[in-house]
């Protein structure tokens, strides 16, 4: 049973996903992918928590907000994608109601870390490029925690804040959720209740967050060209602008499609190209940011190749 009576309505219990496709083959094409991309990013990111966590020459501030970004990726991906595979591989992909609300929360929790981290790398590129004498100090361990407190705990109160106005949504008629994962906006349009107060709040928090973070890039991100353009030399103008560009094309991506999702206007974009979209930065983002910073970054590949060279010789 799908449904349970409470007064003279019928609440819901339990939802369908429709998932991304009815038809049989794509059905199976995309599981197969998104089965692929799933374990190259479990992988992929595990390693690099791995590889900074045993490398000593990646103790720094930057890679330990990476190893925390890797993270955050982990459980970003997690917590959308194994219910996605199953979605493909039954005919009606049920998901209990309390387990809706896991997922929902869930999944605002690590990308609201995300967010986070992200303008936290930030932050750490600006003092190192733009204030090196004064890094250490600033990006001391006890300012990373903090950096890192505020993450989690911005992800927890973001979280906490769609998990109530969840809660505050009554269900009475149709339970098809037209999306492959428990967003809000599908719930908000199934919901029977007035729920433009709970958007209103639940919006405004997370909006807030975007806007916040995103400010802290772009500054960081003002001041960071204009200094390394003040350096006369040339190789430490490339070094430094490299060092640079594999935070920003992460920031472009998550940024650009997030704003895509919740920013745009709901009339400019079908629920297609919403779904297709958010395949992307749920799933193909957190598999694309391990890649970008080790094919990009000299000092990852460098570990990574010391590793495997002291592997290769005590075999």
């Amino acid at each position: 049973m799908d449904s349970l009576v409470d007064g003279n309505h019928t609440a819901v219990t339990e939802f369908i996903l429709l998932g991304l496709t009815d038809d049989p083959t794509l059905r199976v094409i995309l599981f197969v992918v998104i089965l692929c991309i799933y374990l190259v990013t479990v992988s992929g990111n595990l390693s690099t928590i791995i590889l900074i966590r045993i490398s000593s020459q990646l103790h720094h501030p930057m890679y330990f907000f990476l190893s925390q970004l890797a993270l955050a990726d982990i459980g970003y991906s997690s917590s959308v994608t194994p219910n996605m595979l199953v979605n493909f591989l039954v005919e009606r992909n049920t998901i209990s109601y309390v387990g809706c609300a896991i997922q929902l929360c869930s999944a605002v929790f690590f990308g609201t870390v995300e967010c986070f981290l992200l303008a936290a790398m930030a932050y750490d590129r600006f003092v190192a490029i733009c204030n090196p004498l004064l890094y250490s100090t600033k990006m001391s361990t006890r300012v990373c925690v903090q950096l890192f407190s505020v993450a989690y705990v911005g992800g927890f109160l973001n979280a906490s804040c769609f998990n109530i106005s969840f809660f505050s949504l009554f269900f009475c008629g149709s339970n098809r959720v037209n999306h492959f994962f428990c967003d809000f906006a599908p719930l908000v349009e199934l919901s029977c209740s007035d729920a433009s107060i709970i958007v209103m709040v639940s919006s405004t928090f997370a909006g807030s967050i975007i806007v916040v973070t995103l400010f802290i890039i772009a500054i960081s991100y003002v001041y960071i060209p204009i200094t390394i353009l003040k350096m006369h030399s040339s190789e430490g103008r490339h070094k430094t602008f490299s060092a640079c560009t594999s935070h920003l094309a992460a920031v472009t991506l998550y940024y650009g499609t997030i704003t895509f999702i919740y920013v745009m206007p709901k009339s400019s974009y079908s629920t297609d190209q919403n779904k297709v979209v958010s395949v992307f930065y749920m799933v193909v983002i957190p598999m694309l940011n391990p890649l970008i910073y080790s094919l990009r970054n000299n000092e990852i590949k460098g570990a990574l190749k010391r590793q495997l060279g002291r592997k290769i010789f005590s075999s």
